[in-house]
């Protein structure tokens, strides 16, 4: 990494108070095992984070590390916390609170048909204030983040991008553009290894993860050097690569209805045990064949002894 570059990102991370971490919508294993292990990587130093996307992720990256963790927004001016449910009209008379033991007792008194949604269905989003730094993690360009952000949230932000796609835009303050990097795990990885922060074992796994799915478990032809580097130190940290099933169909054996048991396979001990059964048959039937032979040999023929009378030829 660009020596420039590095001192720039570790002057923004020492003044900065509040870190955004934001990749577009329905993110890759890739993008958001790179966006969580930043963000593991700075909670592990204090340092408080927000990792967001417009959307709420899919269901393949729900395996990573800290994915309980993404928010559907950065935060706000107050830091509010909002609790959100499925709502269906009618279904609730009304919302109070009461306070209690120090606690505060949210009440959503349902109507009549009761409450559609069950206890998974509630969301907490804790606001953290504005973000003063902002890491976008493999987004071309800045409309691709659509709601995270807009103008006035992005005023005095400095925002870091890091990509490796070739088509990125350019923008931010700081620019991490790697095209030849064959997956955004293995840049983020890098990143924090240069910056000295700690990669701890949920951190490699999910950057392992990020870099076997972007490099179709080592077997693009894209795959960087780099990438070998970073998962062979991440394994060494803890992190396990994934077994990989066979595409492979299963293909049943079918079995004659008169005949429901599997034949036994024939093994070679068993080939080369027939084999000798058939040497030693041949050894114990040749002499008995060559008896054979030399008995009908011996035997006279049927008119030995009988009178000759020469027959001569009408030719004389």
């Amino acid at each position: 990494m660009d020596n420039s570059a590095l001192q720039k990102v570790k002057d923004a991370l020492a003044k900065s108070t509040n870190i955004g971490i934001a990749v577009g919508k329905d993110p890759s294993v890739d993008q958001m095992a790179a966006a969580l292990s930043l963000y593991l990587a700075l909670k592990d130093v204090t340092k408080k984070a927000t990792v967001a996307t417009p959307a709420d992720p899919l269901v393949e990256v729900s395996s990573l590390v800290g994915i309980n963790k993404v928010q559907t927004n950065l935060g706000g001016d107050s830091g509010d916390l909002v609790v959100s449910f499925p709502y269906v009209d009618g279904e609730i008379e009304k919302v109070s609170y009461t306070q209690e033991n120090g606690f505060l007792n949210i009440i959503v008194k349902a109507g009549e048909n009761g409450l559609s949604f069950d206890d998974q269905d509630v969301k907490y989003n804790r606001g953290s204030g504005s973000v003063d730094l902002l890491f976008v993690i493999g987004t071309p360009s800045l409309s691709d983040l659509g709601e995270l952000i807009t103008g006035d949230k992005i005023k005095d932000v400095k925002i870091i991008n890091i990509d490796n796609k070739a088509n990125n835009q350019g923008f931010g303050d700081i620019v991490l553009v790697s095209p030849q990097s064959s997956s955004l795990s293995e840049l983020v990885a890098d990143l924090l290894l240069s910056l000295g922060l700690r990669l701890g074992q949920d951190a490699s796994q999910n950057l392992l993860d990020g870099i076997m799915d972007a490099t179709k478990n080592f077997q693009a032809a894209q795959t960087s050097p780099l990438a070998f580097e970073i998962a062979a130190l991440l394994m060494k940290r803890g992190a396990q690569r994934k077994q990989v099933t066979s595409n492979q169909p299963h293909v049943p054996q079918q079995v004659h209805d008169d005949y429901k048991e599997t034949p036994r396979v024939q093994t070679e001990e068993d080939q080369i045990a027939a084999r000798r059964s058939q040497l030693q048959s041949q050894q114990y039937n040749e002499p008995q064949q060559q008896d054979d032979v030399r008995n009908t040999n011996d035997k006279a023929p049927i008119d030995w002894l009988s009178p000759k009378v020469y027959k001569g030829s009408s030719n004389f």
